[in-house]
């Protein structure tokens, strides 16, 4: 299932967009919500990350995704009934599966010899993508202040990224994967937002994970290993756990603007760098950190003004 969140994680992927029925004046909630659903999309990371030292990631994903299908149509059938799974437009919804694939394995990949902070910074690359792409696939006019942003964003990126060490160390060039996820997770998001003129959520959502799940099954031959009790409890708590993250977040909303929630997005990369202190003793260096600020700090600026024009034109 796919989390509603900027991250770089396919578990933090922009679900398709949700609008409340109906929205109180209680933003300190809806914020709390949003911080506590990154708090949980983060842990779950994590927990992905440990299992990797271990565990095949096709494996890992076609475990989940066994564990979400199920809910993910139970919670169809009682929200809407089950004409919330058709699907019309096969070919988009299977071009989103396969880039939602792509940056599963990316991601994965990434948490397994990277620290979770690095991998969640670089991921913030994502929304920069959209932007400079979304003039060439959606027809949105892009203003010279948020090309500048992008600009100033890539700038951050390359910071943290340090093309010159990534390609001169051995195994330098792993931090390329979490910006080649940002990338598809950016080209998912144009095709999610083409899709949503005319395609369901739980349609949407059943697809990209049966995807997902299958893209695991094929690496069977590759070798899986024997799972014991413990494990499949603990890849069925990572897809409650997601599905917690959803609830959280989509009920965010009920409670506050997202013009409001937005920024506070960005949070789980205070919780990654958390979490990787506690369980792996990793620390963000100075370049990955000042990269990461430029980079969160376009993304505000973006998102400001993309705000401010939505205001205008209403």
């Amino acid at each position: 299932m796919e989390p509603v969140s900027p991250a770089s994680s396919p578990t933090a992927q922009s679900a398709p967009p949700v609008r409340p029925v109906s929205v109180s004046t209680a933003p300190g909630k809806g914020i709390g919500l949003t911080v506590g659903g990154t708090a949980i999309i983060t842990f779950n990371d994590a927990i992905m990350k440990w299992l990797s030292a271990f565990l095949p990631v096709g494996e890992a994903l076609f475990m989940r995704g066994g564990f979400a299908i199920p809910f993910i149509c139970l919670l169809a059938v009682l929200t809407g009934g089950r004409r919330t799974l058709r699907v019309g437009r096969w070919k988009a919804q299977l071009l989103r599966g396969a880039l939602v694939v792509a940056g599963s394995y990316f991601f994965f990949y990434s948490v397994k010899y990277l620290p979770l902070a690095d991998v969640v910074a670089i991921g913030f690359a994502g929304p920069l993508f959209t932007t400079a792409l979304a003039p060439f696939f959606l027809g949105e006019r892009v203003g010279w202040r948020r090309w500048a942003a992008v600009l100033i964003g890539f700038a951050g990126v390359l910071l943290m990224v340090r093309p010159q060490a990534a390609m001169t160390s051995e195994f330098g060039w792993i931090v390329l994967l979490p910006l080649c996820g940002a990338c598809t997770g950016a080209i998912r998001d144009i095709v999610t937002r083409k899709l949503m003129a005319t395609e369901t959520t739980s349609g949407t959502l059943l697809v990209t994970t049966g995807c997902v799940t299958l893209s695991g099954l094929v690496t069977w031959p590759l070798g899986w290993v024997a799972l014991d009790t413990h494990l499949v409890l603990l890849l069925a708590a990572t897809s409650v756990l997601l599905a917690s993250a959803h609830f959280l977040l989509i009920t965010a909303y009920r409670f506050a603007e997202a013009a409001l929630i937005a920024p506070f997005r960005f949070i789980n990369l205070l919780w990654a760098t958390i979490f990787g202190y506690l369980f792996w003793g990793d620390v963000p260096g100075t370049t990955m950190l000042m990269g990461a600020v430029i980079v969160i700090a376009s993304n505000l600026f973006i998102w400001y003004r993309e705000t401010r024009l939505a205001r205008v034109k209403s």
